[in-house]
């Protein structure tokens, strides 16, 4: 299968996740996450690591597959299963401003290519692998992968019974030589330009049978396109068959620094041998919605090891995604479910069943008739003034009354209610969880707002902020039940003036542990300039219709002259 190049890449340039890096560790990541149905790009700059070896090794099922077949054979099966390889390099990475902060589970980063076009994914899988620095020697780089080789497990099977030797370059050289005298009988470890060896290692090499050459290396023997021995500065050539040297192992990882990735130092002891992007066994890095998988995390992995962890990334960052959709998906349920019981259309349906089976309106509420009756009349706001109950009876004895409710159904019921009865009460449509009062008042009352947890915060400050100088707050509401909290932040809305009507007497209202608050708690997020009255719960005095409920929380307040509206809490 031929890679596509960037114009041929189809669909959009939005994509659940796009994976940098083509090899065994990224095509196995998109083979898990095309076949969990995500929509996933592969960005392949084309330079295996492993490119120039006959054959991929201890790879169960794949023994001795060219490196560029298993490769085609995986691109193959990640499109066969919907996803999309592209030939290209990525040369910029950065994370969209606040999509970290956006509920809608959108595309975080921008992933620059080499053409010029930008894509947008949700997650990245970072697989761009490790670049191999040979120790300065003429001709070693020109056999890489061949007769120069670093692995005892990846090639020694094919070098078996041939001359080795071995290229000290660090403390593991007298390891590898070990190593690789389980393969072949004819081990030289040319010391070159690291320390002398320690005894014991003298001892244990002496003890196999591996010689140990002094002297600076000077370059390689090639006699038809086959290495054929090992050159010293002093002249002498030891014949040999094949040289392993130990490599640093660089990961592939600039690009990762604008996002605030940068690589570890990879030590034995002392010496650096190599660097990796830090991860933990899942792949995911210390950046949100960045996975990595093969070399680039781990240097020493093999074909076999960089597949599995591109295949652990991937369903790792599937889940993830299946977390973030769940919670979107959640979000919306609940807030089609609130507006189904909670908003101005639910309000209105509850508001006109109300007043076709009672006609006129309800009586005034009894915590605000026992606690406003001594106060001498003034103006007063009403919120969530329902069918005007509480509105009319304040009307009667001599309160400027500004009623406000989310419900036109309600309000236009109050209204054709005070003109019967010639109240001059102002009546406003207003949602004030979501904007400021109409001015000041001498009191503020609200009775049995009902809305589910969120706004409640903001309601009550916006409240509170209503009340002039020397004036009193009334808030009632349901308590919550013996044993629990509810937050001060969390909702409470409009319209307690149809009391539940469109339920049954004696019901539960389902709903009653999402509009219940504390009085204390609200309370505590009063500024210092208030005098707190009451804050309790009390028994219902009258409202036994309401179920399930059983106690009503009490907040009378009255503002000082300096006073705050509502702490940040």
């Amino acid at each position: 299968m031929a890679i596509e190049t960037a114009d041929q890449v189809s669909g959009s340039d939005g994509y659940d996740v796009v994976v940098i890096g083509g090899g065994a560790a990224g095509l196995s990541g998109a083979l898990t996450l095309a076949r969990a149905r995500r929509s996933v790009l592969v960005v392949d700059a084309g330079a295996p690591r492993n490119a120039p070896a006959d054959g991929v090794h201890n790879y169960l099922g794949r023994e001795g597959t060219p490196p560029a077949d298993l490769l085609a054979a995986g691109r193959a099966e990640v499109a066969g299963y919907g996803g999309q390889i592209m030939s290209g390099s990525v040369t910029t990475l950065a994370r969209i401003d606040g999509a970290d902060l956006s509920p809608a589970g959108g595309p975080r980063f921008e992933v620059g290519l080499a053409d010029g076009r930008t894509l947008l994914a949700r997650r990245l899988l970072v697989a761009t692998g490790l670049v191999d620095e040979l120790p300065d020697v003429p001709g070693l780089a020109d056999r890489w992968g061949r007769d120069v080789v670093h692995c005892p497990y990846c090639h020694g099977w094919e070098l078996r019974d041939q001359p080795v030797g071995i290229l000290a370059t660090g403390p593991l050289a007298v390891h590898q030589a070990l190593l690789w005298r389980q393969l072949t009988a004819d081990v030289v470890l040319f010391r070159h330009t690291s320390p002398p060896l320690g005894d014991e290692q003298a001892e244990q090499l002496a003890a196999r049978g591996i010689r140990v050459v002094d002297g600076e290396v000077a370059g390689l023997e090639v006699t038809d396109d086959r290495l054929t021995g090992v050159r010293l500065r002093s002249g002498e050539v030891v014949a040999r068959r094949a040289v392993a040297v130990g490599t640093r192992m660089v990961s592939r990882a600039d690009l990762l620094a604008p996002l605030g990735l940068a690589p570890v130092e990879l030590r034995l002891g002392e010496f650096v041998i190599g660097s990796q992007i830090e991860a933990d066994p899942m792949g995911a890095t210390a950046v949100p919605g960045v996975w990595v998988a093969g070399n680039v995390a781990s240097a020493q992995a093999q074909v076999l090891v960089s597949a599995a962890a591109g295949l652990t990334a991937g369903a790792a960052i599937n889940m993830d995604l299946v977390t973030e959709d769940t919670r979107v998906a959640l979000d919306a349920h609940r807030a089609h479910r609130q507006d189904l019981v909670f908003g101005p259309d639910a309000w209105d349906a509850r508001h006109r069943a109300r007043a076709e089976a009672h006609p006129g309106p309800d009586r005034p509420n009894p915590v605000l008739v026992e606690q406003i009756a001594a106060l001498p009349a003034g103006t007063v706001l009403d919120a969530g003034a329902g069918t005007g109950a509480d509105a009319g009876w304040l009307a009667d004895r001599g309160w400027k009354v500004t009623a406000v409710d989310l419900s036109p159904a309600a309000l236009e019921a109050a209204a054709r209610h005070a003109d019967r009865q010639g109240h001059g009460i102002t009546w406003r449509r207003a949602d004030l969880a979501t904007e400021p009062a109409p001015g000041t008042f001498d009191l503020v009352v609200s009775h049995y707002l009902c809305l589910p947890p969120g706004p409640r915060r903001a309601l009550f400050a916006n409240l509170a902020a209503a009340v002039a100088a020397g004036g009193t707050l009334l808030l009632v509401g349901h308590a919550p039940a013996e044993g629990t909290s509810a937050p001060a932040q969390a909702g409470a809305g409009h319209g307690h003036g149809d009391r539940h009507g469109d339920r049954r007497p004696g019901a539960p209202d389902p709903h009653l542990a999402e509009v219940a608050w504390s009085a204390p708690e609200v309370a505590a997020t009063l500024g210092p300039d208030w005098i707190i009255e009451i804050a309790e719960t009390r028994p219902f005095r009258a409202h036994e219709h309401h179920g399930a409920a059983t106690h009503d929380s009490v907040l009378r307040a009255r503002r000082g002259p300096a006073a705050a509206a509502l702490a940040d809490g």
